[in-house]
């Protein structure tokens, strides 16, 4: 529970009656891999951070044509965020590639948090802001970077998790097909 409560002191100092009432309602979950995290049509309760893991957003679809919009590395936040704020069911499933452990709050709980402590709104917006800021960051990929160009981001950004991810899986993430992904891995492979 130390990881996250250093991630928050980052942006604000965090006394110990707060982090005590904020850790008090944490739970740590484990999830194996390949496990869903959340199933479209149901709504998002949790508002977890990745103290060990990788988890994948998709839209499903057939097996072979599911839609990957967004991956969730260690040290980062995870939610159907949409699904959580609304209270609305997700349209997308949230799964852990690899055995995956977050400390979760549930959303009753964190707007406990939010009206008993000092630092519970503080806490929030960062958590927000963080998923919102990794959304935007991919919007902006799609519409200014090539396909190539993303790979190679995400390799230089997660080198050691990027084969971990099924290349089906980074290919739609990309926007592209298998074989093109084959085709730019063995360019990148080349010049390396």
């Amino acid at each position: 529970m130390q990881q996250i409560r250093q991630y928050f002191e980052k942006f604000t100092p965090l006394s110990d009656d707060d982090w005590h009432y904020f850790s008090s309602r944490l739970t740590r979950e484990s999830f194996p891999k390949k496990s869903l995290l959340l199933r479209a049509g149901q709504t998002e309760n949790h508002l977890s951070f990745i103290a060990e893991g990788l988890v994948r957003f998709y839209i499903p679809k057939d097996e072979e044509n599911d839609l990957t919009f967004s991956f969730s590395f260690s040290n980062d936040f995870v939610s159907a965020y949409d699904s959580f704020l609304t209270r609305q069911p997700s349209i997308y499933n949230v799964e852990a590639l690899t055995d995956t452990v977050l400390l979760r709050v549930s959303h009753s709980d964190l707007q406990d948090i939010y009206q008993n402590t000092a630092a519970g709104n503080i806490i929030g917006r960062h958590a927000g802001e963080d998923l919102y800021l990794t959304l935007l960051r991919r919007e902006i990929s799609l519409l200014s970077e090539s396909a190539e160009e993303r790979y190679r981001k995400l390799l230089a950004d997660q080198p050691r998790l990027v084969r971990e991810i099924p290349l089906k899986y980074i290919a739609s993430w990309i926007g592209i097909t298998p074989q093109a992904l084959s085709r730019i891995r063995k360019r990148v492979a080349g010049i390396s």
